[in-house]
């Protein structure tokens, strides 16, 4: 079938190798590789945080240049124990803990350094890698950018998108007490966390409908209601209020005050103009940080990578830095 990407987008391929990674405290994380086996290593790192990573994905990577590997992070998608599950301990679900899920599955798959490729979430989660491990990443193509600094998080979750979607913003709030609205994550988090679904599953779907709504440019409802199956939206929901309630265990402003760091890595930012999750300001102050990066401010896009003028800058950016990694094999085999 068809789709509005055929023509921007690499066609659809299948893994040739899937598996589970034990990374301890019982959690066991899915992973699958395609395209080439002996190809240029990227790693897909998804959004949500608790989305999953998605089959479509693969298509923004020439298959004959790049050898793709994806995974669910922990308590997402096909890893287990899932985020939904009563008994599902997030103690052990931290920004650290998922750093260090990718260095274990790096090592496994003895892979030297590899592209880091995500967006919202999976763009936090890639600075916060290539951060810690600058010596392990080769490039980084980032979009919808998220650092998770407070006051990104309360434009979200706190009222400050409630200017531009008061009608959204309404059925968010409708499941929280009128006494406990003053501070929405900590309230969200005792409905998420309760173990009556009559009180979390409402709760999540509310979550899971605000932040789905406002993610693409124009309404797209056949699409949220996808999302708003119990079990999926209990996850993602639990996963993200534990996230933002914590502030991804970063210091305010972390990942932006330390790309000295990274500042000599080949990266592109990709950015829709009209993101209402990640407004502008904080791909901007990237940006401003790290003008070394190439930077592509989309004119007519939102969040989703699916919208057209970001996919086609992500397919760019990824055959870029394939046709230079190609450059540098020729240029060594010729010396």
């Amino acid at each position: 079938m068809m789709t509005h990407l055929d023509g921007i987008l690499y066609p659809p391929i299948k893994p040739y190798e899937t598996g589970e990674l034990i990374v301890g405290d019982g959690q066991r994380v899915h992973w699958e590789q395609s395209g080439s086996p002996d190809g240029k290593p990227v790693v897909v790192l998804h959004g949500g945080p608790g989305s999953g990573s998605r089959g479509s994905y693969r298509r923004f990577f020439d298959p004959d240049v790049y050898r793709i590997v994806q995974l669910d992070q922990r308590g997402a998608g096909r890893s287990t124990p899932p985020a939904h599950e009563p008994e599902a301990d997030l103690r052990h679900n931290t920004t650290w803990h998922l750093v260090a899920d990718l260095e274990l599955l790096r090592r496994n798959l003895a892979i030297e350094q590899w592209q880091l490729f995500g967006g919202s979430w999976g763009s936090t989660l890639a600075l916060a890698y290539a951060e810690a491990h600058p010596q392990l990443v080769s490039e980084l193509v980032l979009w919808s950018i998220f650092t998770l600094r407070r006051h990104e998080i309360e434009w979200m979750y706190e009222g400050g998108a409630a200017a531009i979607y008061p009608d959204l913003w309404e059925e968010f709030i409708a499941p929280i007490p009128v006494l406990e609205r003053a501070r929405l994550l900590e309230a969200y988090h005792r409905c998420l966390t309760d173990p009556d679904p009559a009180v979390h599953v409402p709760a999540a779907v509310a979550w899971t409908r605000w932040t789905a709504s406002l993610a693409t440019l124009l309404p797209q409802p056949e699409a949220v209601e996808k999302l708003l199956k119990p079990s999926r939206a209990v996850a993602s929901a639990r996963l993200q209020n534990h996230y933002f309630l914590n502030g991804a265990w970063l210091e305010e402003g972390q990942l932006i005050a330390r790309v000295d760091s990274i500042r000599h890595l080949p990266a592109a930012i990709v950015q829709g103009r009209y993101d209402i999750c990640a407004p502008p300001m904080t791909a901007w102050d990237l940006h401003r940080a790290w003008p070394e990066a190439d930077f592509t401010m989309v004119p007519d896009a939102a969040h989703l990578a699916s919208e057209p003028g970001i996919a086609a800058a992500l397919r760019a950016a990824t055959d870029r830095f394939a046709a230079a990694s190609v450059s540098e094999e020729l240029g060594s085999l010729v010396e």
